[in-house]
């Protein structure tokens, strides 16, 4: 049997292989909706980052998920946090889903899908639902697999307090 189990560092889910906990977070450049061109990790030092990752605009599950991250932003700004989100959509249509759900925060276009496959949050041609917590040195300090799109905010809310009272 030996191979067919995952070793105690490595974790699975549904998209691949997940980055390890405590460590650096996969690095990413991407172009993005919001007029800054592309967005890197690198721009967040010193601040923590909310990165969720969401199968496409404008479908209901992600429509929920992206309203719920929105109404909690100045929860997250509170606490010196910003939040990306990234698909396979293209950036025109980041900007379509931002000006129609009244999105603060920027969306990434992961089209080829190279950063989802970093993250394993990639299945098919789509980036699955995957979020991830990462600390203002970069490190990955959390991940969600198992997102319910109509709490997922409120949980990430409350273990990135947790996290920022441990450190």
């Amino acid at each position: 049997m030996t191979g067919l189990l995952a070793s105690p560092s490595t974790a699975w889910a549904m998209g691949g292989t997940l980055p390890p906990l405590n460590q650096v977070a996969p690095d990413f450049t991407l172009p993005s909706n919001s007029g800054d061109g592309e967005i890197s990790l690198s721009d967040y030092r010193g601040q923590w980052l909310v990165v969720y990752f969401y199968p496409a605009d404008f479908t209901p599950g992600c429509t929920l998920e992206a309203r719920r991250f929105q109404e909690d932003l100045p929860k997250y700004l509170d606490l010196n946090t910003q939040i990306l989100g990234i698909s396979a959509d293209d950036v025109d249509s980041h900007q379509d889903f931002c000006d129609s759900e009244g999105l603060r925060f920027p969306l990434l276009s992961d089209v080829g899908g190279a950063v989802s496959k970093a993250y394993g949050s990639w299945i098919y041609s789509r980036s699955v639902r995957h979020s991830f917590i990462i600390d203002p040195e970069g490190i990955l300090r959390d991940r969600f697999v198992k997102v319910n799109p109509s709490i997922h905010s409120q949980d990430v809310l409350t273990r990135l307090k947790d996290l920022q009272t441990s450190s």
